[in-house]
């Protein structure tokens, strides 16, 4: 049996790797929950898998957490040091890295330090600290599993292949709820309107992040890191029915591609497993009903999300933090109605033109302390 530590249980990947548990009982034990404030969706987990840790990081929330589970033998805990320490147990077998946003980068070190493998679903990891990461995993013969669907879908496509035989990773996106709108269109988009996504049933932050492409450009970043390519040898091609998941061109012009209904469930899964198939009773593709499979390019001046992400990792790579942390924000004060969506890439652009001096690869604290620079000074000015 293997045992799980799962950053981010309370969040749509977290919650969806618990249902696969409950039904694969015979193969995973749930050793450790984490998130970030959620005390009533976290007490029913605690109650349901009982685990032997929970770590909630806000400190207030453990409080009450412990409180209402004290009938029960689970330890609590809080803050980094929480995520950390359940991350580095002995008895963890997979950290499933699912938390949103940079607050999941140091239990991932910490996990990878200690050998742990990784089902990672926390895109700023590698965003931000790639060029940290990917070296640790090899020097500690850690193996990284990809959660999202489209990396899970390259991932697939490079099985038993030939590496040095690729010639482009052909990554896929829905376009979101505003594709083929332009950029007068967008000025008075509401909240609602943005988390109307036509196939996927994600957070908050993730939705609106695919509505803006952010999301598809920190995934051309992730992809770069995940399997080792430039990043010019990532295309984005927008494929609104989610079926194709991502492609692999390779340099005798074949394609490979990875296909699917729009359901989390199966990269996680395939996560889970380290990339071995099991069987799944989801629905599956009806051929018959598709009426077609379309592909378009993307419209960059409108969505800037994807050429902002690129720009910003031709600069150094201090600067993919700089465009993370600048969306975070922004992200979230669009969600509580203190900017315009459009004002997103604002937000953005003008984070970008900090001058930060660091070397090209920078180190977690100069990473840390860049991401509180920028978080001060859009806090200040907007």
């Amino acid at each position: 049996m293997k045992n799980l530590v799962i950053l981010g249980s309370t969040g749509s990947i977290g919650t969806q790797t618990l249902e696969i548990v409950k039904d694969k009982k015979e193969d995973f034990g749930v050793l450790a929950l984490a998130a970030y404030s959620n005390v009533d969706l976290m007490e029913k987990q605690v109650r349901e898998f009982l685990p032997s840790y929970v770590v909630l990081y806000v400190e207030s929330a453990a409080k009450d957490l412990e409180d209402r589970i004290k009938d029960l033998n689970v330890k609590v805990l809080s803050g980094m040091e929480g995520l950390e320490y359940i991350s580095t147990l002995d008895e963890c077998d997979m950290l499933v890295a699912a938390m949103v946003g940079m607050i999941g980068i140091r239990p991932t070190i910490a996990a990878v330090k200690a050998g742990k493998d990784i089902a990672l679903a926390n895109k700023e990891t590698l965003v931000t600290a790639g060029h940290i990461i990917v070296p640790l995993c090899k020097e500690n013969n850690v193996n990284l599993y990809p959660v999202d669907s489209e990396h899970s879908a390259i991932y697939q496509c490079l099985k038993a292949q030939d590496r040095k035989m690729v010639d482009k990773i052909l990554l896929t996106a829905s376009g979101g709820p505003f594709l083929g709108r332009k950029y007068e269109e967008l000025k008075d988009v509401s909240l609602k309107d943005a988390l109307n996504h036509p196939n996927w049933a994600m957070g908050k932050k993730i939705t609106i992040d695919s509505a803006s492409l952010v999301n598809k450009g920190l995934e051309v970043i992730e992809a770069k890191w995940l399997f080792d390519v430039e990043i010019e040898d990532v295309e984005v091609i927008i494929h609104p029915q989610s079926i194709i998941h991502s492609m692999v061109q390779f340099k005798d012009n074949a394609v490979l591609a990875q296909l699917g209904l729009p359901d989390m469930k199966l990269p996680i899964q395939y996560a889970l497993y380290e990339g071995n198939r099991q069987s799944m009773p989801e629905r599956k593709i009806d051929f018959f009903s598709l009426s077609k499979l379309d592909f378009l390019k993307p419209d960059h001046e409108t969505f800037k999300g994807i050429k902002l992400a690129v720009d910003s990792y031709n600069r150094g790579y201090i600067y993919t933090t700089v465009f993370n942390a600048a969306n975070e924000i922004a992200n979230r004060y669009f969600q509580e109605g203190r900017i315009k969506f459009l004002q997103i890439y604002d937000i953005i652009e003008d984070a970008l033109t900090l001058d930060f001096d660091y070397c090209k690869t920078p180190t977690l604290d100069e990473i840390l302390d860049v991401e509180s620079k920028v978080y001060e000074y859009i806090s200040k000015k907007y």
